[in-house]
This record gives structure tokens, C-alpha cells and sequence, in this order.
């Protein structure tokens, strides 16, 4: 359980890395590498970066869970 949770907390927390650099202005401003990243590929700028942020916050809620779920198990 505490392998499964570890490796999970790895790439959430690879992927949060990558969702923070894709934010424009927030982050590295990752998506201006790529010629404008996101926003010009994908659309409308402001439905693209609802969606960015939803999907970082979903990330973030299961990262901080793999925190709290390995304190517990770590510390019983």
C-alpha cells in the first residue's frame, strides 16, 4: 500500500510540476515555449484555462490525499 501510494505521489507530483509551468503568467510560462502553448492551439483562451485549472486542482486534491494517506500509514 505504501509502494502503491509513493509511486502515485511521484507522478502526481511530476505532473503538478508540469501544470504549474503550464499556467500562463502563474508559472514558467511553459506554454509560450511552444508558440503559444495552449491557448492558441486549443481555442478560447478562457475555457482552455478553466480546464487547466480544473484539472490542476484535481491533481493537487489527489496529491495532498497521498500525503495525509502515507503520514497515516507511515506513522502506524
Amino acid at each position: 500500500m505504501v509502494v502503491g501510494l509513493s509511486i502515485i505521489l511521484i507522478i502526481t507530483s511530476i505532473v503538478m510540476i508540469l501544470l504549474v509551468l503550464l499556467h500562463k503568467g502563474k508559472g514558467g510560462g511553459l506554454s509560450d515555449l511552444f508558440g503559444g502553448g495552449v491557448t492558441s492551439t486549443l481555442g478560447s483562451s478562457s475555457v482552455v484555462e478553466r480546464n487547466l485549472d480544473r484539472i490542476t486542482l484535481f491533481f493537487g486534491v489527489l496529491w495532498f490525499t497521498c500525503i495525509i494517506a502515507l503520514g497515516l500509514l507511515i506513522n502506524r
